[in-house]
This record gives C-alpha cells, sequence and structure tokens, in this order.
C-alpha cells in the first residue's frame, strides 16, 4: 500500500536546494549477519531524522539525492521501499530506533533490504529536518557477520577551518634571527591567533667574515631554538654574510669552519627545525651576488664544486631526517643532476632525497625573476619532485594576472608548496585576500589531512590482533617532508591510562588530493587491562622532546576530534576489552 503523509511530502523539497551537512556527524554504519545498524551525531532538535539507502549502489535507480539512488528510506521509525519515478514510497513496517540526547540510531533487518549476500555494499545519505540538513554519502561495506561486534565503520564530517598544524602554513618573519632575541608571548600570539606554527631565522655572521662565531651569537642561536620551542612553533632557517649586493661573503674554507661551530647547535636544536635554506652564499643568502662562488650567474666550473661543497657541508652539519633547501632548479640540476628525484629514491637519506627548493620570488614575473631558466624543463622536473621534497618561498612583487589567485593556486598545488613568508609581498598577499583565495591558501598549504572513515571492531580480547583501517584524505598542497609518526591509541574510560600502539604507515607518503587507506591488524598488549577505551589517532612528533606536546601533533581537518590539551584526534569509537 502506497504510503503518502505530510512528514515524507515535505522532504522532498530538498532535492532542489543545496546540501548543508554541518548538523551531522559522527555516522557509524555496522553490521551482523542478520542486520544492519545506522547510527550519526546531529545539532538541535529536529522532529524527522531520516537516512536513505541505496542498496544497488545505482544513481539511476530510486530516488536521486547526493549522488546515489535510495532504494528504501528510513524516517524515524518506519522503513519505506521507493516504488520509482520521484517521491513514492510505500511503508514496509517498523524498525528498532532511537533518536535522543543528539544520536539517531536504527536497526533494520538486512532481509527487509534484501540485503543478505556477504561480501556487499550500500550507499547512505542521513538527513534531519526542521532545518533540512543533509549529509554526504556514505559507504556501508558489509563485514562477513560471523563474529560480533566486527566491521562498524564510523564516518566523519570534513572541516573547513584553518589549523595550526605543525611544519606548514604561512611563517612570519619578525626580525633578523641574529639581532634579536624572539619574545615567546608573540610567537605564541602567531599560534594562538593566526594558527602560524612557524618563522623565519635568517641569522647573519657578517661581523664574523675573517675569524670563529663569537660565543655569544652561538648562545643567541640557542636561545632562539630554546624560545621557539617554548612557544610550541619551528623554525626555518637560513644563514648568510651579507644584505649587500656587493656581495661581500666569505671563502669556503670559511664557510666550512662556521658551520663546524654550528653543527652541534643544528643537531640539539633539530626538533624545532623544519628545513634549512642552503644561504651563506652571497647577498641575503640567495646564490647571486656574490664574491666568492660566482657573481651574477658567471660560475665557472670551480665555483660550481664549490657551491656544491658548502650543500654538502650543511647536509652533514645537520641530522639526516632534516632537509636542505636550494634557490633555483638550476643549482640541484647542476650539482646533483638533472633527473628529478623518484617515489623509490625519496626518503633514503641520500643528498638528492634530502635537498628540496624555495622560491623567493614567487609568481613574480614569467621566470620568477630568474628563478626559472626553462620553464619547459624546470616545470615538470620540480612538480615531479616537491612530491617528496620541502617546498616554499615567498612573493616578492605584484605581477597581475600572473600574481592572482588562479595562477597562486595552480601552482602552489602543482610543486607542492607547504609554506609562504605572511609579511612579504603585502601586495599581492593583500590581492589574495580581496579576491577571496587567501582562506583556501591557509587552509591548504602543506598537508591538510582528514578523516573519511574508520573501520574496526567494538571488542576485542588481550593479546590478539585488532583489524583497524583508516581511510584518511590530503586536501593539501603537499604532504609532510619530515617523518612523522602514526599511533591507534586506547584510553581507559575509568583510568585515563593511555597506550600507544604504532601504525606501520608513513604519512609523507599521503599524497596530495588523494585518499589513503591505512589498514593494520595492531597486537594488544596482554598485559592491557580489561574495561573500556576510547580509540583515537595520533600523529605525533617523532623526536622525544616534542613526542607527547600537543602543539606538536596534527590536528586532523574533522569537526569533533580534535582533543587540544593531548593532541589526540578522537575517533568517536569505544574499544571494549573484556
Amino acid at each position: 500500500m502506497r504510503h503518502v503523509f505530510g512528514a515524507l511530502t515535505s522532504a522532498c523539497l530538498l532535492l532542489s536546494s543545496a546540501a548543508a551537512e554541518a548538523a551531522i556527524s559522527g555516522v557509524v554504519l555496522s553490521n551482523d549477519a542478520t542486520h544492519v545498524t545506522y547510527q550519526f551525531q546531529f545539532t538541535g532538535a529536529p522532529e524527522f531524522v531520516r537516512a536513505y539507502i541505496d542498496t544497488d549502489r545505482n544513481p539511476a535507480t530510486g530516488l536521486a539525492l547526493q549522488g546515489t539512488g535510495a532504494d528504501y528510506l528510513l524516517e524515524n521509525g518506519f522503513l519505506y521501499k521507493h516504488l520509482g519515478g520521484g517521491w513514492s514510497w510505500q511503508q514496509v513496517g517498523a524498525v528498532t530506533h532511537t533518536s535522543t540526547n543528539g544520536t539517531a540510531y536504527w536497526k533494520v533487518a538486512r532481509a527487509d533490504l534484501g540485503e543478505t549476500a556477504t561480501p556487499n555494499d550500500a550507499d547512505l545519505v542521513f538527513q534531519t529536518e526542521p532545518p533540512q540538513e543533509t549529509s554526504a554519502k556514505s559507504t556501508h561495506v558489509y563485514s562477513g557477520g560471523t563474529t560480533p561486534g566486527t566491521g562498524t565503520t564510523t564516518w566523519y564530517t570534513a572541516s573547513t577551518a584553518t589549523l595550526a598544524n605543525p611544519e606548514r602554513g604561512f611563517y612570519r618573519y619578525p626580525q633578523d634571527c641574529d639581532k634579536a632575541d624572539f619574545n615567546v608571548t608573540t610567537l605564541k600570539g602567531y599560534r594562538e591567533t593566526q594558527k602560524i606554527t612557524q618563522v623565519m631565522c635568517i641569522f647573519y655572521l657578517a661581523e664574523f667574515k675573517n675569524g670563529p662565531i663569537s660565543q655569544a651569537q652561538l648562545d643567541r642561536f640557542q636561545r632562539q631554538s630554546d624560545t621557539v620551542r617554548a612557544a610550541g612553533l619551528k623554525m626555518i632557517i637560513r644563514f648568510a654574510y651579507t644584505l649587500n649586493t656587493s656581495g661581500d661573503d666569505v671563502p669556503l674554507s670559511r664557510v666550512s669552519a662556521h658551520l663546524d661551530q654550528l653543527a652541534p647547535l643544528l643537531s640539539k636544536n633539530a626538533d624545532v627545525i623544519a628545513v634549512v635554506q642552503a644561504g651563506l652564499i652571497g647577498a641575503w643568502g640567495e646564490w647571486y651576488y656574490t664574491q666568492n662562488f660566482g657573481n651574477a650567474g658567471v660560475v665557472s666550473t670551480q665555483d660550481w664544486s664549490n657551491r656544491k661543497a658548502v650543500v654538502d657541508k650543511l647536509l652533514a652539519s645537520l641530522p639526516a631526517s632534516r632537509m636542505v633547501q636550494l634557490r633555483t632548479p638550476k643549482f640541484k640540476r647542476t650539482m646533483y643532476g638533472t633527473s628529478a628525484l623518484t617515489s623509490a629514491q625519496a626518503f633514503s637519506g641520500t643528498a638528492a632525497a634530502r635537498i628540496g627548493h624555495h622560491n623567493d620570488c614567487f609568481l613574480a614575473s614569467a621566470t620568477d625573476f630568474g628563478t626559472y631558466e626553462n620553464t619547459s624543463v624546470e616545470y615538470p622536473y620540480l612538480a615531479a619532485e616537491t612530491q617528496y621534497l620541502s617546498m616554499g618561498g615567498e612573493t616578492c612583487a605584484p605581477n597581475p594576472p600572473r600574481s592572482d589567485c588562479a595562477s597562486a593556486l595552480t601552482e602552489m598545488a602543482q610543486f607542492h608548496y607547504s609554506y609562504l613568508n605572511n609579511d612579504y609581498e603585502s601586495t599581492v598577499l593583500n590581492s589574495w585576500s580581496n579576491a577571496g583565495c587567501r582562506p583556501e591558501i591557509d587552509r591548504r598549504l602543506g598537508y591538510r589531512f582528514s578523516l573519511v572513515s574508520a573501520t574496526l571492531p567494538t571488542t576485542a580480547s588481550r593479546g590478539s590482533v585488532l583489524s583497524v583501517s583508516l581511510a584518511l584524505k590530503n586536501e593539501g598542497f603537499a604532504a609532510p617532508y619530515n617523518p612523522r609518526g602514526v599511533e591507534l591509541v586506547l584510553r581507559h574510560a575509568s583510568t585515563g591510562a593511555v597506550h600507544r600502539l604504532p601504525l606501520s604507515s608513513d604519512p609523507r607518503r599521503w599524497a596530495p588530493g588523494t585518499t589513503t587507506t591505512v589498514s593494520q591488524g595492531v597486537t594488544l598488549p596482554s598485559s592491557l587491562p580489561s574495561g573500556s577505551y576510547a580509540v583515537l589517532l595520533n600523529l605525533p612528533d617523532p623526536t622525544a622532546s616534542l613526542n607527547t606536546r600537543a602543539e606538536y601533533a596534527i590536528q586532523l581537518a574533522n569537526t569533533g576530534t580534535w582533543e587540544a590539551t593531548t593532541g589526540f584526534n578522537s575517533l568517536q569509537r569505544t574499544l571494549s576489552v573484556p
């Protein structure tokens, strides 16, 4: 018998309106051999909660909604079957349903949905009304259903917030790092109010051209590092000898001696070093105007050899976990070969795998003021290898339309930009704000990970293998370029005791524009106390000094998952250990 009443009739209005997703989150889809269960969280006090179920996953059949064709509808406590055409439903019967405290829940016999085969799957869209709020599509892949508690999948809502995540985003350049000490309150303000987590430290060594770096200045570098660490930020570092276009720098022997002095400090403070720009040669450390290494683009074979010796020495002065950046693609291609770094070579510890790029005249001209010599060769080279290397820089001059939003977004994605200068150049930066693309750049510089779904049991025994499957999307321009841990965290509901279980996935391989599935069996400790555990995901800094600091953990771009005090991301799941 066809069933039509006011509530169902009103719902058809949403088909011509834009879907909103803010009110629906925490989707959980599970099944056993005979039943499916659906659950989601909502805000407000809607009169109707609904689940649209596309059992054949064919958008051409059923009611068209959010890229699905709904064959069945759950509205409050009843199940309906689509009769074809538009808004036409027949009641199948009552189902188990609750809708209290912001959580909607249904338990439905699989036979009533025609979903008895295993494996099998279905697409679902959830909705509340009034006001009408409609979720994105979720896909339920059924488990075998033979073991209680298996195959429970939770789906997550992505956030559009700007996040203060480490080693990415705009940086601040308050002053030259060698002249005045950083202020911890100012640096904390960058993070807390501007969502900025990096500062530029350009440390000039001009007064030491004829001798060793003084102990006072070495101590200053240590103080700067300590202040950055206390504030929860990291540094982009460059050493240089001159700001003058006369290029009054120093010869290789002096550079080498100074790096010997700096090496212990670079090692000691590697935890708060995001990346080191090669610097050291020429005006501003940018390798063009120089008295000792080939001036104004006239570079001899010996000059190239000396330049490479500087880079090799800098690499040796840093821990193997940290990268060095060169100012132009030509520099790396000349000194280390013309082939772009491959996936197989990435993160191997070789010089080529540790040398990234920075462009300090981004979009300023057709060649970015000499950054490029031959874009037909250097563009594909740079696009290929910056998938695995650090890339950043700054703008230096307005150059519309090339410096406008369209080109900026295209090239940031093409070359995998992780950072840009927030303080220069203001005309270009303001043009992005005025044209409306600055918020997107704020969000997407570097990596931006969001949870799509998590599948794991609700019950597991001590000493057993817990099967976990996580889907994470990277909507940023780049992937992380420094090492990063991944852990499944179990926190006891009664005692608060935390157990961190490492996962083997490498976030540096979570490529932009892709969704990565992390599937792993994790062995629970045999000594794990029984009880109920909150399940969380942690992406901590791997260094011992920062490993438990929330400021240095990665926040996922989801609503309702981040714990600012712990640095954990809640999977909104509970695991029972009998």
